[in-house]
């Protein structure tokens, strides 16, 4: 098995493991899970995290490789590509949303062009929570815009060498802009406000959440330009999955399980829960590369099947949910045992039909335009 496949199995179960804790999430959140699901899925929010360390790996490694080629940034090329990727099935998914009410699982939508302009995330307006998860895809689209110009400035001025400083420094602003925010806004509220505003200013803005990214973009510069250490990182594999584990489990007491207690307002878990969290995630996404690691060496149907699908669940599973408790369980008289692995089955098929009829067909075009 060559290691490329090898790195495809590990990320692929990586993708998979971390739609299963945004699902799970969710789903506690709005319904409740079963009881023995209960501590895991308190802490789902991080497949969130998890998908964000993986597209700062897999963005930096596409650009890096483009500039290897071309010997330059093929900025038209990688917006259309991430176009073509993301705003069809998105799009789509608003659209549903708005045209049918009946299918919102929320208290309300935020103003339209918020969603068309992926500015949903910035001042997100708690009490009206329909389709809040797309506050991450906002994040997303604000790193692929900003980071082939910084990486294209970094090349153009032949500082690549110096990149990490400048890397460090992000994450280092990102920290002190947590702080400010804290200290302004969180430091004076209690109860159930001070969780409120906690998560308004802090947990959904594109500022304060670059953590994830950072940490893949630093993997990707890693492998890129240092094959010493990076050869010498794969090695440990297992050793780099038992430490993340190690440092999630840290990370789920830090936070008291979920961002929704008032552990997450803390001073300490705001300036370094997420950046635990992060670099816990960016341990296992090595892992998940190296060779010896269990995550690489075997594949598995359905969590290649789940990664695929993975973009679609997370947009659609939230109105799965909704019509299958609101509407469906009466309609099938679905005991209440049934309901939760109902609404699961219901977020695969409906994420199917939106990648058959939607995302896959331009997929299809995107890879005819880059031939």
């Amino acid at each position: 098995m060559s290691r490329n496949n090898d790195r495809l199995h590990g990320l692929d179960h990586l993708r998979a493991v971390a739609i299963v804790l945004v699902l799970l999430f969710h789903y506690n959140f709005y319904y409740g899970v079963p009881e023995w699901l209960d501590t895991f899925s308190s802490f789902g929010w991080s497949g969130v995290d998890l998908f964000f360390v993986l597209s700062g790996y897999l963005i930096a490694d596409k650009l890096f490789r483009g500039f290897d080629e071309r010997g330059r940034i093929d900025f038209k090329g990688f917006y259309l590509n991430r176009f073509l990727r993301i705003i069809p099935a998105y799009l789509a998914v608003v659209a549903l949303y708005f045209s049918f009410p009946n299918l919102q699982e929320g208290r309300g939508l935020q103003p339209l062009w918020k969603f068309l302009t992926f500015t949903q995330n910035i001042s997100i307006d708690i009490s009206r929570n329909t389709f809040s998860h797309a506050w991450s895809l906002c994040v997303e689209e604000h790193f692929y815009l900003l980071l082939p110009i910084l990486l294209h400035f970094i090349f153009l001025r032949k500082i690549t060498h110096r990149a990490i400083y400048f890397f460090v420094a992000v994450a280092v602003v990102g920290v002190l802009i947590r702080y400010s925010i804290w200290e302004i806004f969180v430091a004076s509220t209690y109860g159930r406000t001070r969780i409120t505003v906690a998560i308004k200013d802090i947990y959904y803005p594109t500022y304060t959440r670059l953590d994830g990214l950072l940490v893949g973009v630093a993997i990707a510069s890693i492998f890129k330009y240092s094959p010493l250490f990076k050869e010498k990182m794969v090695k440990y594999g297992n050793g780099l999955l038992a430490l993340s584990i190690i440092l999630l489990i840290a990370a789920y007491f830090l936070f008291g399980g979920t961002v929704v207690s008032l552990k997450f307002t803390s001073l300490t878990t705001t300036l370094f829960g997420s950046p635990l969290v992060s670099l816990a995630y960016g341990f296992m996404v090595i892992a998940a590369m190296s060779p010896n690691c269990i995550l690489s060496k075997y594949k598995f149907r359905p969590t290649a099947i789940l990664a695929t699908l993975a973009y679609s669940i997370y947009l659609i599973h939230k109105i799965t949910n909704h019509v299958v408790n609101t509407q469906l369980k009466y309609v099938l008289g679905l005991e209440s045992y049934l309901v939760f692995p109902v609404c699961l089955l219901a977020a695969i098929l409906g994420a199917l039909i939106l990648h058959l009829f939607v995302e896959k067909p331009f997929l299809i075009l995107r890879n005819y335009l880059q031939r």
